[in-house]
């Protein structure tokens, strides 16, 4: 009877500690932003060489349990995200009134910097129990005749959640973050008037 409620048991700890793995499992998201429009329209056809590069150090943005050492990370790769960003700017330029491309003719010029992505939930001092602060940071970067305009558009998010968010949860609000960034750097005035000079 001892032996079989001992099996019982390390059976029930085997299952939970197999549950427990696979709640804090290593994501990779595939996110998807969109830009939303309602830019100013500056552009009369013109071309402009665009770029679109990843300035982050690393492609994990975070952890799904909030500590530094955890195997439980949140990852966005560059070859999924970067090919995503450039062509929203594409459609964000071509809104604007301008012709995007990859050839640098002379003419005006934009370079797009993913400068951060971060997905946190706390530091050891102050833990976000049930809470995520996630930051993206584009910069902007125009050269028109040789004239210059650098610009920084951050979108931060917090979120609440009983549940840790699951994979379709993460990739959304990733997602919609990079949208929000996106749509803070083609609204920007100066950077359409630049652009259309």
């Amino acid at each position: 009877m001892r032996q079989w409620f001992a099996l019982k048991c390390t059976a029930t700890m085997l299952l939970l500690g197999l549950l427990t793995a696979c709640a804090q499992s290593p994501q990779i998201l595939s996110v998807s932003p969109k830009v939303s429009g309602d830019f100013p329209h500056t552009g009369n056809g013109q071309s402009v060489a665009l770029e679109v590069v990843d300035g982050r150090d690393s492609s994990v943005i975070g952890t799904r349990s909030g500590t530094a050492s955890a195997t439980s990370t949140i990852t966005v790769e560059a070859h999924d995200v970067i090919p995503k960003i450039r062509a929203q700017a594409e459609n964000a330029l071509r809104s604007m009134g301008f012709n995007p491309t990859s050839q640098n003719d002379g003419g005006p010029a934009l370079t797009l910097t993913l400068s951060e992505l971060n997905y946190a939930r706390g530091t050891a001092e102050q833990p976000l129990l049930g809470a995520s602060q996630l930051q993206a940071v584009i910069q902007a970067e125009v050269d028109n005749g040789g004239n210059t305009y650098t610009g920084r558009y951050t979108a931060k998010r917090s979120q609440s959640y009983a549940l840790k968010p699951d994979w379709d949860t993460n990739n959304r609000m990733v997602s919609e973050l990079l949208s929000n960034a996106l749509d803070r750097t083609f609204r920007d005035q100066q950077l359409a008037n630049l652009l259309a000079r």
